[in-house]
């Protein structure tokens, strides 16, 4: 990849895209830092001691992310959604893991980059100039398809680095490298397991599940009372949500193994109950697998060779018949005859970049009624093993723990690192915590789980 600051950009179009606000001065935004291990304090909890190692995720509160995956809201229908995979004026494509199916996936992500880049070729020629922006999974294979199709490409990053939200943190004294974004999936997606298989991405299974409460081990939360009452909601006049649908089913979503069930499913869509659609439901947690590589080294041999311009806020489209351009945070205004834009869905229904003239109504519809979740990650790297649980996949099951799903990596690494995740509500609690106070509110979540292993 050659990385840029800016390079051949600097034009102006005809008609509409003249018009661009190129007076803006507004300061390049400081990217945000990549996740590392922060200076913090937290004390031993019931057991737990201090992590010797600490990394955590800020997909809710990152200005390029804004959220962590998408999903389908309540009321929300999938052929509103599919409106944005229409092109503006055959100027300006959307693609992305919002667009794909299963939303919110890997899978989505890496298909609907190649949609888009297929749908340019449609109506561009040879040598046109084309802007990708985003160097996540959806952009570089957009980037890729262009650039082997004979397009002039350059990709535009906001952030300091390319992967998007698939991120692995360098950290010399962690025996494994953190990763904040996708690196697990659901052991039957066999499409982006497969396509990674190709890249050399393997998988290990995550074996086991084990649940603990406030008096030791209680019954693994069943998932059966949600799909009963999807499966029962699929005949109802209207859609409602997961919540309505629990409610209707006669299930008592407060029922601590059901609550429990219902976090493990936050915690992996990024939305709470009463958000999800019934209609539309999510990927029912099952068995999962982790990536025994690296996605970040496939996107980046997608972008190799490729000009990619980091640290370049996007904060205006303008469009028309005869081209489009670009307004950036330092005033500049890019040119070029096509845009594809992978932003995610968060930072389009934040409003963080303006089109010029404004969307058409169908499109803002699309973006409006489509969710944005929020899923945080922390890593924990112990020096000693504090627990016995052998079981891979972990349950919090009543309390009030702030992190109520973890992975346990000992088995699979020989390494004590255990991995928590926090979805909807909860997430975004506690993205707002400093280091310190997220370390504590981790390691007391586990105190269920603190038991010496037993010898071998």
């Amino acid at each position: 990849m050659e990385f840029t600051r800016r390079s051949l950009l600097v034009g102006a179009g005809t008609g509409a895209v003249a018009l661009l606000l190129a007076s803006c001065t507004t300061p390049d935004p400081e990217p945000s830092p990549s996740p590392t291990e922060p200076d913090v304090s937290p004390t031993p909890s019931q057991d737990v001691p201090v992590p010797a190692g600490f990394v955590r995720s800020s997909w809710t509160t990152d200005p390029h992310s804004r959220g962590a995956r998408p999903f389908v809201p309540v009321g929300s229908a999938e052929a509103e959604r599919a409106v944005l995979a229409t092109p503006l004026e055959g100027r300006v494509f959307f693609a992305g893991d919002a667009l794909g199916t299963p939303i919110g996936t890997l899978y989505a992500a890496a298909n609907d980059g190649l949609r888009a880049a297929a749908a340019v070729t449609e109506v561009a020629e040879r040598g046109e100039r084309a802007f990708v922006v985003g160097a996540g999974l959806a952009g570089a294979r957009a980037a890729r398809f262009l650039a082997d199709a004979g397009f002039e490409v350059t990709v535009i990053e906001g952030r300091d680095r390319t992967g998007g939200r698939v991120h692995r943190v360098d950290a010399d004294d962690w025996p494994v490298a953190p990763a904040l974004g996708a690196w697990t999936a659901p052991a039957d997606a066999d499409g982006i397991i497969d396509a990674l298989a190709e890249e050399g991405v393997g998988t290990e299974p995550l074996e086991g599940e084990a649940a603990r409460g406030a008096e030791g081990a209680v019954d693994v939360p069943s998932m059966d009372p949600v799909r009963g009452a999807i499966d029962g909601a699929q005949s109802a006049p209207s859609d409602a949500s997961l919540g309505a649908a629990l409610a209707a089913s006669g299930a008592d979503a407060e029922e601590p193994e059901l609550a429990a069930a219902l976090a493990y499913l936050t915690d992996t869509t990024g939305a709470e109950p009463a958000q999800l659609s019934s209609w539309y439901p999510p990927t029912i947690p099952g068995d999962r697998v982790a990536f025994d590589g690296d996605v970040g080294e496939v996107i980046d041999r997608e972008l190799d060779g490729l000009n990619v311009s980091l640290k370049t806020t996007v904060l205006g489209v303008a469009y028309d018949r005869d081209g489009v351009s670009l307004r950036l945070s330092t005033g500049e205004a890019l040119s070029a005859d096509r845009v594809v834009l992978t932003v995610p869905i968060g930072v389009l229904r934040h409003g963080s970049v303006e089109f010029d003239p404004p969307l058409p109504f169908d499109h803002r519809a699309a973006i409006d009624g489509t969710g944005s979740g929020a899923i945080e990650t922390v890593w924990l790297r112990f020096d000693e093993q504090f627990w016995s649980a052998e079981e891979q996949i972990w349950h919090i099951v009543g309390g009030e723990a702030a992190v109520r799903t973890w992975v346990n990596l000992a088995p699979a690494t020989g390494e004590p690192i255990l991995v928590g995740f926090v979805g909807g509500e909860a997430a975004q609690a506690f993205a707002e915590l400093g280091d310190g106070e997220a370390a504590q509110a981790a390691i007391d979540s586990l105190a269920p789980f603190a038991d010496a292993p037993e010898a071998s």
